[in-house]
């Protein structure tokens, strides 16, 4: 086997970049190109092969696969940074002679990407660099001496459109020179990164739907590929077109990821596979889909055959184990989980399908429950220096990172949304208080400082109707936001519009504070004293803008649950004030008939701003609630993740938008920092937790940096138990005010009901 090493490039590049291929049509879909070069070597122990390559590669040495990163090197802004992978291959050579074959698929380089559908956004070509060291020296480089061939199995290949394959050639042919080209050197890198690899398998079952066609359920919606294994006769054709869901009648749909005008080329999602004789076993190896269901097109008998969904996302081990007396409850944990492995591939996406950008907004209010859920801090670290390449000159951070639109009215005009930009913040202090680490915030700190240096200057211009606003040099009224995005009842394309005419104060001054705080206390752990003044100064002075604006004397009025919220969760409001909003929010709450009409960026703190300020028993039945909007709603639907949307299949079956976001699981933090009271702040741990009847018990329990923490709380006729165990010392806090400051152990308490 081959393992993959850490941060690690060659002392120096002797190796040349080489194109494959002979001119061909750009605009049609393109074959793999495979590559090979035989060499002699006398010696194999330290081999260690360096790799990388403009689209995808998949190494084989004399027979073996290199390493298990799928859809390597992974996806970024390659003219910036490209990373390069290197293998110990030691025991995959042998004394005498060796074949290296590499194959190249077209990948995030040149296949269709981002929410537009945009192909060879990096480039045209396809070409492979590798270089192979013994004991530290180069014994094999890409080069002039390689051969190459397009005549292989693989006839077609998309990222997001497919794969067709020829099972009948392959035994490749038509081998001929390659290109050397001249792409330099200076955008590698060998940066830690987490590999992309093969993870949970599930057995499909051939179902017929209502209009009579061949549809696989794997049970499970999940990013990844179909393994397929069937016995044929050579010629006979296999097409799977994958989606996420039925429709109200039942059978195979795609439409509720049809991405309209915005991608010309739709995305089919589709495999095609033609057999050779006798027993036939393929999976795809330079595509992803995001897929529950796939429908079958074929005149093969399928007695049999058997049909695997493989799901596909970085090499994260699951650190958050929650489980109570409520199976919807365990099935929405789930879900969340599920949303995160589909959505973490190589960077943190909305979507495994329609868009599989790496939106910011959806980072920044997910990143604290993913670091609970699975161990994704490197993940987050790596998309992060996405954002750092993608930020502008002048410090505006774009919404989505790596940038894949560009051209588009979105990449051009609706950009540095406050919520979405501030996840240049948010995200490494996310990372920060549960792992301790100051480093993360020394690496994206000059993008932090930039960014809000560009805020500063939008809040130095103020609309006219805000101009007798006492503090308007620190309100924010200007620039693009897409505000609280997603509410109930609320046309998301309106907002933008109001937005656009009139600001979106409420939200962007919000957050303006709020990084602006996190910001000054980020400076001050690392010892930066005057910027800390200078930040905490600018968030006061927002906090004030804020108030101004947005509240009377304090005081909020409105209908909507996410303005009282944002200021509560925030700390935009003091004392008694926030006491005040939050107990607003239950009365609104229910009088919404225990419905959350939240958006995208509040939901995640609705139920611990009710938790904590009394409002126990309404976050209990805002969680629990059945109807849309709600997070039982989907699971009550067969969710197996979390929708974009509340309604993403409606009463009446239809179904719209992608039914795999991540970012309304963010539900899950709760689950652990409130219902289980675990609550970890750059070593300080807290374990407070708020129990209600309508569980029963509740069991979190969090592999942290710091070591297992597990919160345990049950009722038990009259008494309500907790059995606590705790890594390194703690505060405990008890629903009835008691307090303990205990070490290590484990701990049992009972309470009295």
């Amino acid at each position: 086997m081959s393992t993959l090493l850490e941060k690690r490039l060659p002392k120096r590049w002797a190796a040349k970049w080489i194109d494959p291929e002979l001119p061909h049509d750009k605009d049609a879909r393109q074959p793999t190109s495979v590559l090979r070069r035989r060499f002699t070597v006398n010696k194999t122990e330290n081999a260690v092969l360096y790799i990388t390559c403009h689209g995808l590669y998949e190494a084989v040495l004399n027979g073996q696969r290199v390493g298990d990163f799928v859809l390597a090197p992974g996806t970024g802004d390659y003219h910036k940074r490209l990373c390069v992978q290197a293998y110990d291959v030691s025991d995959l050579l042998q004394a005498g002679e060796n074949e290296l074959l590499v194959t190249l698929g077209d990948g995030w380089y040149r296949g269709s990407v981002g929410i537009d559908g945009l192909r060879d956004f990096y480039g045209e070509d396809l070409a492979l660099l590798c270089q192979l060291e013994i004991d530290g020296e180069a014994v094999l480089c890409s080069d002039a001496r390689w051969e190459a061939s397009q005549s292989g199995p693989t006839r077609e290949n998309d990222l997001q459109q497919g794969e067709a394959y020829d099972a009948r050639r392959e035994g490749i042919g038509g081998w001929h020179g390659v290109t050397v080209r001249d792409f330099g050197y200076e955008n590698l890198c060998g940066e830690d990164f987490v590999p992309i690899t093969e993870h949970e398998r599930f057995e499909g079952k051939i179902i017929k739907t209502s209009n009579g066609e061949t549809v696989i359920d794997f049970g499970q919606n999940l990013a990844g590929y179909t393994e397929l294994r069937v016995t044929a006769k050579a010629g006979q054709k296999l097409t799977l077109w994958h989606g996420e869901t039925l429709d109200e009648n039942g059978n195979f749909t795609q439409k509720n990821f049809d991405p309209g005008d915005r991608n010309k080329n739709g995305i089919p999602q589709k495999l095609e596979y033609i057999c050779k004789d006798g027993e036939n076993v393929w999976k795809p190896r330079f595509t992803i889909f995001g897929f529950r269901y796939a429908r079958v097109e074929t005149e093969i008998n399928l007695t049999g055959a058997r049909f695997t969904a493989i799901a596909v996302y970085s090499d994260m081990a699951q650190t958050g184990f929650f489980s109570c007396g409520n199976a919807d409850v365990n099935r929405l944990f789930e879900n969340s989980l599920w949303s995160m492995r589909s959505n973490f591939c190589d960077i943190p996406t909305d979507c495994p399908t329609r868009e599989r950008a790496g939106w910011t907004g959806d980072a920044g209010v997910f990143a604290p429950t993913g670091l609970m859920l699975m161990d994704c801090a490197n993940v987050l670290r790596k998309w992060l220096g996405e954002c750092r390449l993608a930020q502008r000159e002048d410090g505006l951070v774009e919404n989505i990172a790596p940038v894949n639109n560009t051209g588009s009215m979105i990449s051009n005009m609706l950009q540095g949304s406050s919520g979405w930009g501030d996840a240049c913040v948010l995200v490494p202090w996310a990372i920060y208080e549960v792992t301790g680490d100051e480093a993360i915030l020394k690496e994206n700190y000059e993008m932090m400082r930039r960014w809000m240096s560009f805020c500063e200057k939008r809040a130095s211009k103020t609309r006219p109707h805000n101009l007798l606003n006492p503090y308007k040099k620190y309100l924010m009224d200007e620039g693009f936001h897409f505000g609280e995005w997603c509410q109930p009842g609320v046309d998301n394309m309106e907002v933008m519009k109001k937005t656009m005419l009139f600001g979106a104060p409420e939200v962007a001054t919000a957050y303006y504070y709020k990084s602006a705080s996190r910001l000054s206390e980020i400076a001050s752990i690392l010892g930066k004293a005057e910027d800390a003044a200078k930040y905490k100064e600018i968030a006061e002075g927002a906090k004030k803008a804020y108030r101004h604006c947005c509240t009377k004397n304090g005081a909020i009025k409105s209908d909507r649950q996410c303005e009282y919220v944002r200021p509560v969760a925030f700390g935009l409001l003091d004392g008694e004030e926030a006491q005040a909003a939050a107990d607003a929010l239950h009365s609104l709450v229910v009088k919404n008939g225990y419905h959350l009409n939240t958006g995208f960026l509040s939901t995640p703190e609705l139920c611990r701003v009710l938790s904590e300020h009394g409002h126990t028993d309404t976050a209990y039945r805002l969680l629990l609630q059945e109807d849309s909007p709600s997070w039982l709603y989907a699971v009550k639907h067969g969710a197996t993740t979390i929708w974009e949307t509340w309604d993403g299949v409606r009463p009446d079956g239809t179904v719209h938008d992608s039914l795999n976001h991540y970012a309304y699981g963010a539900i899950s933090g709760w689950l652990f920092d409130g219902v289980c009271g675990i609550r970890l702040k750059a070593g300080k741990l807290t374990i407070q937790p708020h129990p209600h009847p309508s569980l029963g018990f509740a069991r979190g329990e969090w592999r942290s940096p710091v070591g297992t923490i597990r919160s345990v709380w049950r009722y038990e006729d009259d008494n309500l138990t907790f059995d606590i165990a705790l890594p390194v010392p703690a505060r405990i806090v008890l629903p009835n005010g008691e307090m303990h400051e205990v070490n290590s152990g484990e701990y049992h308490y009972e309470v009295l009901l």
